[in-house]
C-alpha cells in the first residue's frame, strides 16, 4: 500500500509523483499538515464527546461541560435518537475515522506514498463523513433545535478536510475531471472553504438569531 519514495501518488500522465506542478496544499508535506490538523481537532472533539457520554451513562444527572444554555447543550443532544444513529454513540465513528486521517498524515510526513486505490478509499471515507456531518448539522438546526459545541468543532474540521482532500485527488488524477475544472477548483479552494464556513455560520445565526440578539 505504501512506499517510501516521498511522493503523493503516481500521476496518471507521468507514472511518477508530479510535485512541482501541484498547488501548494496538494503537495505531500502541506497536505500531511492539513490531515494532521483537521484529524487532531476532530479526534479530540470526538474523544471529549465520548467521555461526556460515558459520564452520562454512569450518572444520568451529570451536566456536560458544554451545557451552556437551553440552545447549546451537548447533554440534551445526546438524549436524541440522532446521537446514536447506528445503535451506538456517533462520536465513536469520528474517533475511528479521524484516527485514519491522523495516521495517513503521519505516514506522509514520514515519506510514504500511497497507491491510487488508497486515495480513492480515503476520498470515499471523507465524503461519507462529510455527508454524515451535514446530516447532523441539518438535524441540529431543523429538528433537534439544539447545538452541541463539540459537534460544531467536528463540523469545522470536516469542512477543510472534505474540500482539500477532494481537490487534492482531482489534481492528482484520483478523481477524473476536466483539466479546466480541476485548475479552477485548485485556484479557488481557499475562497470555497471560507464560503463554506460563512454558510454554516450564517445558517446557525439565522436559526438561533433570538439567542444571539
Amino acid at each position: 500500500m505504501a512506499h517510501t519514495d516521498g511522493g503523493l501518488g503516481p500521476s496518471p500522465q507521468t507514472g511518477r509523483d508530479d510535485v512541482t506542478s501541484s498547488p501548494g496544499f496538494a503537495r505531500r508535506i502541506p497536505f500531511a499538515v492539513v490531515l494532521l490538523a483537521t484529524g487532531v481537532v476532530g479526534w479530540v472533539a470526538a474523544g471529549i464527546l465520548i467521555l461526556e457520554k460515558l459520564e452520562l451513562y454512569r450518572d444520568p444527572d451529570y451536566v456536560t461541560s458544554c451545557d451552556i444554555n437551553p440552545w447549546v447543550s451537548c447533554g440534551r443532544v445526546m438524549e436524541t435518537w440522532q446521537s446514536e444513529l447506528f445503535g451506538f454513540p456517533n462520536p465513536f465513528i469520528g474517533l475511528v475515522g479521524f484516527t485514519v486521517i491522523i495516521t495517513t498524515g503521519m505516514a506522509l510526513l514520514a515519506g510514504a506514498r500511497f497507491s491510487r486505490w488508497y486515495w480513492f478509499g480515503l476520498q470515499v471515507g471523507v465524503t461519507l463523513g462529510g455527508v454524515f456531518a451535514a446530516w447532523l448539522w441539518s438535524q441540529a438546526l431543523f429538528d433537534i433545535y439544539i447545538l452541541c459545541l463539540y459537534c460544531m468543532i467536528v463540523w469545522a474540521a470536516m469542512i477543510p478536510l472534505v474540500i482539500l482532500t477532494t481537490v487534492r485527488n482531482l489534481v492528482h488524477g484520483v478523481i477524473p475531471a476536466p483539466a479546466r475544472l480541476t485548475s479552477s477548483l485548485a485556484a479557488w479552494v481557499g475562497p470555497i472553504i471560507v464560503l463554506a464556513y460563512l454558510a454554516v455560520a450564517a445558517s446557525v445565526f439565522l436559526r438561533f438569531v433570538h439567542v444571539f440578539t
